[in-house]
């Protein structure tokens, strides 16, 4: 562990240290981005994170899980949350994972695993390529790693860029986010069941204009093509951990992505959906302890 150059500052600005998520958050300066920041446990460094549209509060119910085996790292991805955006550019994958892996550095902290959802697990494989040495294992949970294939993809990128550009847009999402059963029909799209403190942390999140946008940004500078194309250059053991229900990622993709790489597995999670790490928290922490070596309790 090296010793941080990063800038720390606590929530002090007007804000309450946020210690509601099983986890104290901080803010921290490093790569041009003033990042939020959880932090819990003890031992190895497992990096966690989450999909576009999330935040570190996904994590929620795993940290306590795994915080007396693991130094556990969670930020809000850039955009997101109550981290900032990227300035200057694309929100796009090179740049997002290399901005993760400035982050890791400057706060003196070497992952030994990463677990990524979603498109967190694509920026976990750009890190393992190109950025983080240390990285030993990874963990995808709902791995975003591939285009979307037929009409979505033709579609998809394009809309978000042109979404991203309309601050207007993010406003008015955020607003009809006002609705209970907006979010609850948003929710439902993932196949996933989440309880009410769930529906409470994405509410607060779709309702937040800046967040919205930070989503769309992302979307917009997603290029998934380069990376798929070097998945099999990943050497080190890869857990993909896929719900069945999933209405976003089809789980025959963590099949086929699967076969591309040199040392996978894939475990199935019966009846569960794109947040299947938030439904059933206990059962993914026991897999992702004993995939990383250690018995969560």
């Amino acid at each position: 562990m090296r010793a941080s150059s990063a800038s720390a500052i606590e929530l002090s600005r007007g804000q309450p240290p946020d210690t509601t998520l099983n986890a104290p958050g901080r803010f921290v300066d490093s790569a041009g981005i003033r990042w939020f920041v959880r932090s819990a446990g003890h031992g190895p460094v497992l990096l966690l994170l989450h999909g576009t549209g999330s935040s570190s509060a996904s994590w929620r119910d795993l940290i306590p899980l795994l915080c007396d085996r693991f130094t556990l790292v969670a930020p809000d991805l850039p955009g997101h949350g109550r981290t900032s955006a990227v300035r200057r550019g694309p929100s796009s994958l090179p740049v997002v994972a290399h901005a993760v892996a400035v982050l890791m550095r400057d706060l003196g902290l070497d992952p030994e695993f990463v677990a990524g959802h979603s498109a967190g697990a694509a920026i976990s494989a750009q890190m393992a390529l190109a950025e983080t040495p240390s990285v030993r294992r990874l963990a995808w949970i709902a791995p975003a790693l591939v285009p979307f294939g037929g009409v979505a993809g033709l579609v998809a990128p394009p809309l978000a860029r042109l979404l991203s550009r309309s601050g207007a847009l993010a406003h008015l999402a955020a607003w009809r986010a006002r609705s209970d059963s907006a979010v609850r029909r948003m929710i439902a799209s993932t196949g996933s069941t989440l309880d009410e403190r769930g529906m409470d942390v994405y509410g607060a999140l779709l309702r937040s204009p800046s967040h919205v946008s930070g989503a769309l940004a992302m979307m917009a500078g997603w290029d998934l093509a380069p990376l798929k194309r070097s998945l099999p250059l990943i050497r080190m053991p890869v857990l993909l951990m896929h719900g069945e229900r999933d209405g976003i990622v089809p789980v025959r993709q963590s099949d086929q992505v699967a076969t591309t790489l040199a040392n996978a597995r894939v475990e199935r999670l019966a009846g569960l959906g794109h947040l299947a790490h938030e439904e059933q928290p206990q059962r993914v922490g026991r897999s992702l302890a004993e995939w990383f070596g250690a018995t969560a309790t």
